[in-house]
């Protein structure tokens, strides 16, 4: 990708021309920060007309006026000491709204998520599904199907693009468990060694800043530079006030507990302090201000499998930011966007997912000596007749401890309805061949 054309200097609109009465009428012809309801950048405004008796210049000049006029200061400036800011424009203030009133409040809809016999199959999922889609956004190309594998199976790692899934995979179920601990230079650091295990190229770059020896620049395949971070020596300042703000250190006022979140995962990507490993650091840190401030659906939503959709547009919001006096805006505009369409396809999973559970219980209501563990992985083997299943696959599934997982599948050998094979040290379970024909019978 190419950086975005940079909007006209403001400064230098200033001396146009000797005739400032433009600018008025600029200020006049311009009510909204949007342009038909859009935050546009001048990379795109540039194709759109002006109003009547404006230049296109002169239209932008008006523009940032208001928007400058309602910009929101946050504590954070660049590598140069120039702030960051943002303004709360629509659809924004209903994105909160919805988020307040979604992932934070109980719904009828997410019923299997709260329903203590079935919320670890769907928290499982969703680590596993955001550990995979976060390492592929930096690189890792394992497929789904086999990363998945490998984490229920508690396989090792065979590659260094599996060893970045798995690291993923342990550090947000380590996010889990320090949800509600204040946000620490130790902590951030811990979680980059958890993400960066294995992975990178001189081990001893994992859980420490990048030296200034490190150059780090973010390029294109074209070699342009798309993001120059703050010098090395500027990183233990700038991650504190990192800290203070995540903590809730609001200098400009009040901050919406998910802004707060967004702005967090821009200000850890932006400042960039490792060699390798912020952005899923980065997003690391996203999830766990989200549960730290009580938005406790976020334990089920893979917000990386939505970036991953189209990658560009991630990169683009942050070039966005950086080539237009640093305005968040546009980075909180796509991030709400990502959260927004999250929550509605976990809730198109949930109801698809009930559907197939109501179905399958329909199939297996004369199963009634099964726990729900065994019905899963019965209504599982109905469709993948070939799948072969393992104690520790079973265990990684269902979040149950390893003689647990061993009791469900010996029974279900017991009841004919698994058979199982020695392989090496470890037994194999694979479905009855006359699977359905068993079930029909009971």
């Amino acid at each position: 990708m190419r950086i975005p054309q940079r909007p006209p200097n403001f400064n230098q609109l200033f001396s146009i021309s000797d005739d400032t009465t433009w600018m008025l009428r600029a200020m006049s012809e311009v009510t909204e920060a949007t342009i038909s309801g859009k935050y546009l950048h001048w990379h795109k405004l540039r194709f759109y007309p002006p109003p009547e008796g404006l230049t296109l210049n002169q239209w932008w000049f008006g523009i940032k006026m208001k928007r400058r006029s309602q910009a929101r200061k946050i504590g954070l400036v660049d590598k140069i000491g120039m702030p960051f800011s943002y303004n709360l424009v629509d659809p924004i203030p209903e994105f909160l709204h919805l988020a307040d009133s979604d992932a934070r409040g109980i719904l009828q809809t997410v019923e299997p998520i709260t329903n203590p016999e079935t919320k670890k199959n769907y928290l499982v999922r969703s680590l596993i599904e955001e550990a995979i889609t976060s390492s592929q956004l930096e690189g890792a190309n394992t497929s789904h199907r086999v990363a998945k594998e490998m984490i229920r199976q508690g396989r090792k790692p065979k590659d260094r693009s599996e060893q970045m899934i798995y690291n993923n995979y342990m550090a947000m179920q380590h996010i889990l468990e320090v949800k509600n601990q204040d946000l620490s230079q130790d902590l951030i650091f811990e979680i980059h060694r958890m993400v960066t295990e294995d992975t990178l190229n001189d081990p001893s770059a994992a859980g420490r800043f990048r030296r200034p020896e490190e150059i780090v620049v973010v390029d294109d395949q074209y070699g342009e530079v798309l993001h120059d971070p703050p010098l090395a020596a500027q990183l233990p300042e700038r991650l504190e006030a990192m800290c203070a703000f995540a903590n809730g250190d609001s200098p400009g006022g009040f901050i919406h507990p998910v802004i707060r979140s967004m702005i967090l995962h821009f200000w850890l990507a932006y400042d960039h302090p490792f060699v390798d490993g912020n952005g899923r650091t980065a997003r690391s840190l996203f999830y766990w201000s989200m549960l730290r401030q009580g938005y406790w659906l976020f334990e089920f939503i893979p917000i990386s499998r939505i970036i991953l959709q189209a990658p560009t547009k991630y990169a683009t919001a942050y070039l966005y930011t950086e080539t237009d006096e640093n305005d968040l805006t546009y980075f909180l505009l796509y991030h709400s966007d990502v959260i927004r369409r999250a929550i509605s396809d976990l809730h198109i999973y949930l109801r698809r997912q009930t559907q197939q559970v109501m179905q399958a219980v329909a199939e297996l209501r004369g199963l009634t000596y099964l726990n729900h563990r065994q019905r899963d992985l019965i209504t599982h083997a109905l469709k993948h007749p070939g799948y072969i299943y393992s104690v520790e696959s079973h265990k990684g599934s269902h979040g149950i401890s390893y003689e647990t997982a061993r009791q469900d599948l010996m029974d279900l050998v017991a009841r004919k309805l698994l058979t199982k094979r020695r392989s090496g040290r470890f037994w194999q379970f694979f479905p009855a061949i006359d699977l359905e024909m068993i079930l029909r019978r009971s």
